[in-house]
């Protein structure tokens, strides 16, 4: 059964803390997943996080650190010792993941754990990814996998494979190398069992085989596993030799740390924070939207201020400006959502920018066409004014228009200049198409007032 953190049961830890009672507390710990411990550290603060930490096996204790955010992560390991991180669990975590957890540190703190790690071949290993990006498929990848040389036979191979195994906690392929090191191909465990041990690895291997360099960004390699529907991804470098792999739970978590900034960025928040940040990291990172959000509302007055007269002639015209501004909004944000997601996926296809152009033409078309026409008819039958009543149509029908092809092209223009285009998305498209939109409408108000 999942386990649901209560109030009750943060008492309980509380309590036992104070009271030292270790082995209570041990107990309460044992039968969680390090998921759910890590949960529970949100809740407490770092010295009876550190004491509850400290009662963990290694295993269990590289899991949990594992699965604290960064912040935390950060706060935490800076309350323990250099020796202590090195010793208690370090070495029970893949390269990747340790890699991660030193990284959110300082550089003196960095040395400091690293000159304890045992293992030279493993710290070597964690200084290596160190000097990736982070949001690469160097810095993704981990350095655990098994290889073989393409030349040795299958009895030979499943010797030197019963050498590396034991550092890997899942094998989802193993991988060919050729005498320099370079990348070849996969064999499957299924193949190895029913081919004939004297049988030479490369006649059994599959080269058709995808990979990455160190230096792909991070999205891509997620959108390269989620097409071909791996598991795990071989990294080359610009030779083509092997230097590690990523797996899918890696991946899981660059999809949703980009799927939460792609959100966050289109509900106008320009960092990414979470609730626990503090108030005034929350509204720094608030801020500038709505500050572009107040512009825009100053620029909307003075354009109903440029039509001033007419709206003072023809009051009813005013009764439509929510109607017109919340269209052009809602109609900007769907068709930049669509494009927005399709350039994050690779879904867009080839086609020019002008297609695309095209194709939301025609959605928009038949949109303004459909929703300008029950405007039309509820106007008709309403309003004693037939120039309101084709005003708002035309109008409406006008807007709709823009406001599709604007919030297509701006999220285009922007991935052409490389800048993110979950920008367009939000308080972008809805600001400038309250403006255009108003000024649209007031604009045919005054040209078909004037022949009515």
């Amino acid at each position: 059964m999942p386990f649901e953190l209560t109030k009750q049961f943060i008492a309980r830890i509380r309590l036992t803390i104070d009271k030292r009672d270790n082995k209570t507390a041990k107990e309460l710990l044992d039968s969680l997943h390090a998921v759910d411990i890590a949960e529970i550290y949100d809740e407490l603060n770092i010295e009876e996080a550190k004491f509850l930490y400290l009662l963990l096996d290694s295993d269990k204790a590289a899991d949990v650190i594992a699965e604290l955010d960064e912040d935390d992560k950060e706060k935490f390991l800076n309350a323990i010792p250099g020796k202590v991180i090195a010793k208690q669990f370090i070495h029970k975590m893949d390269s990747d993941d340790a890699a991660d957890v030193i990284g959110v540190l300082d550089e003196e703190k960095q040395e400091e754990i690293l000159s304890h790690i045992e293992d030279i071949e493993q710290a070597g290993d964690i200084v290596d990814l160190l000097a990736y990006d982070e949001d690469s498929a160097g810095g993704l990848m981990a350095k655990e996998l098994i290889k073989v040389n393409e030349n040795w036979t299958l009895n030979t191979c499943l010797i030197e494979m019963r050498k590396q195994v034991d550092k890997i906690d899942e094998v989802y392929y193993v991988y060919v190398i050729n005498d320099d090191e370079k990348l070849k191909g996969t064999v499957s465990l299924k193949k190895m069992l029913l081919s004939d041990n004297r049988k030479k690895i490369k006649d059994i291997a599959n080269t058709e085989v995808i990979s990455v360099k160190t230096e792909t960004p991070s999205e891509e390699v997620a959108n390269i596993m989620d097409k071909y529907d791996l598991v795990a991804l071989p990294v080359i470098d610009s030779l083509g030799r092997l230097l590690g792999r990523i797996t899918i739970d890696d991946v899981v978590d660059v999809i949703k740390e980009e799927a939460e900034k792609d959100y966050q960025m289109a509900s106008g928040i320009s960092e990414d924070v979470e609730s626990s940040d503090s108030i005034w990291l929350l509204t720094r990172a608030r801020i500038p939207w709505l500050l572009i959000g107040l512009i825009g509302g100053v620029l909307v007055a003075k354009v109903i201020g440029i039509y001033e007269f007419d709206l003072g002639t023809y009051p009813e015209m005013a009764f439509f400006i929510p109607l017109i501004a919340a269209m052009g909004g809602n109609v900007g944000v769907q068709s930049s959502a669509i494009i927005v997601q399709g350039l994050a996926n690779n879904t867009l296809g080839i086609g020019s920018t002008y297609s695309r152009l095209l194709k939301e033409l025609s959605v928009a078309t038949i949109n303004g066409l459909i929703l300008s026409a029950l405007i039309f008819v509820y106007n008709y039958f309403t309003s004693p004014e037939f120039a309101l009543t084709l005003t708002v149509s035309i109008a409406l029908f006008s807007v709709i228009i823009f406001a599709s092809l604007f919030g297509t092209f701006i999220p285009l223009l922007l991935d052409r200049v490389k800048i993110d285009p979950a920008l367009a998305t939000g308080p972008f498209i809805t600001t400038l198409n309250d403006i255009m939109g108003l000024f649209i409408y007031l604009m045919i108000g005054r040209i078909l007032y004037g022949i009515f």
